[in-house]
């Protein structure tokens, strides 16, 4: 049985295919650069619609698969962007009626958990999930994924983004100040704002950039905004891990495909005995192939709707979403 997943949360607009085992068997991405600052939603789904049709005929080509062999299609609801999250739903629509296959509707943050858990052959892990707009730690219990921990202002990858851009660089600013802090060495002094499990960001942006109008160089500024923003998470990370009595942790977002990020995870997890797994970079940023195969799990338990039904949810919170595939 295959699955067509459509990803269109925000600067991405991607195509997946996967069958029953979750092997991908064809995947097609695109994403939204825009010309200067950070993304504007509209543009974004412009992109998105102009490019939609192209990655649907690439994905299949891809695969081999023909538009029969679809057992359904499944799509972001949210959360994200409202104009992106719109224009990869209607493409969906579109495809369910047009080869009359059920819709399935897929939250964006429990399709990182799924891609991960059956990619590291993890029963029960806890999820580091960092990328552009969402931070959070998210384990499952009593019938959905529940938020142990997140950021009480803006996002890890919205945050480095801004920074990057005020620092004179371009969108996207993540992997460009990876870079930029492999040739820092200075630790400079930036604010660690971790309550409890909960984390937030807006005050090493403003610190961080205190520190750039007083003359610290790029790569030290770099280098100390992922050492403390990347402990920041490592420690929340490790109090839900000793909370839940855990020893496994995945990773995912486009965040998590940082260096630095994965090996003080890893450092930490194997310091206490257990396992960690990270996705390849093309599964761990936002795809189609993980909306697939959530959407597999989904429509084996039931779980589809309408196209009348099918509204997107730009606000729609990991643990407010039902996944009967995992049990009670």
């Amino acid at each position: 049985m295959v699955v067509l997943g459509i990803e269109s949360t925000a600067h991405t607009a991607s195509v997946g295919l996967v069958d029953s085992t979750a092997r991908v068997l064809g995947i097609a991405s695109d994403m939204y650069r825009p010309p200067a600052g950070g993304i504007h939603p509209r543009e974004a789904a412009n992109h998105h619609v102009e490019v939609f049709p192209g990655l649907v005929e690439k994905a299949l080509a891809s695969s081999g698969v023909r538009p029969g062999e679809i057992e359904a299609v499944a799509f972001s609801q949210g959360p994200g962007l409202g104009p992106c999250l719109r224009a990869g739903a209607t493409v969906a629509r579109m495809l369910s009626m047009a080869w009359q296959r059920p819709l399935v509707p897929v939250n964006h943050c429990v399709a990182h958990v799924e891609i991960a858990r059956v990619l590291s052959g993890m029963e029960d892990p806890l999820l580091l999930y960092a990328s552009g707009g969402n931070t959070q730690v998210i384990a499952y219990g009593r019938g959905r994924y529940r938020v142990l921990g997140e950021t009480l202002d803006i996002g890890i990858g919205n945050f480095l983004d801004k920074l990057w851009i005020e620092l004179g660089g371009t969108f996207p600013g993540g992997p460009q100040l990876e870079a930029e802090a492999k040739l820092g060495s200075e630790l400079l002094p930036l604010p660690y704002s971790v309550h409890g499990m909960d984390v937030a960001f807006s005050g090493m942006l403003t610190a961080a950039l205190a520190l750039a109008g007083r003359g610290s160089s790029r790569p030290d500024l770099s280098y100390s905004v992922e050492v403390t923003a990347y402990s920041m998470l490592t420690e929340i990370t490790e109090r839900a891990l000793a909370h839940r009595r855990g020893e496994a942790v995945v990773l995912g977002g486009g965040v998590a495909c940082n260096e630095r990020l994965r090996g003080m995870v890893k450092a930490m997890v194997e310091g206490r005995g257990g396992r960690t797994f990270a996705p390849p970079r093309n599964l761990c940023v936002d795809n189609g192939a993980m909306i697939a195969w959530t959407g597999w799990l989904a429509l084996g338990a039931g779980q589809t709707v309408s196209v009348e039904g099918s509204g997107v949810e730009p606000r729609q919170r990991t643990d407010l979403v039902a996944t009967p595939w995992r049990g009670s």
